[in-house]
């Protein structure tokens, strides 16, 4: 397991919110997808010669 991303008490409440419990693994889940859009819009941005990422590389 990697370094966790999101803010999982957030995240929880979010998801009770909307009617729903959250697994032991839900949060895990989701931080290694926000970890891969980072990946993902870094290699966007160097691609584009920049050094910062920007909303549109996301």
């Amino acid at each position: 397991m990697s370094e966790i991303l999101v803010v999982q008490s957030k995240v929880r409440e979010m998801i009770k919110g909307q009617g729903c419990s959250t697994s032991g693994d839900a949060v895990e889940a989701l931080s290694t997808e926000v970890n891969r859009i980072i990946q993902r819009a870094v290699q966007r941005t160097k691609a584009n010669g920049r050094k910062t990422v920007k909303g549109s590389d996301i």
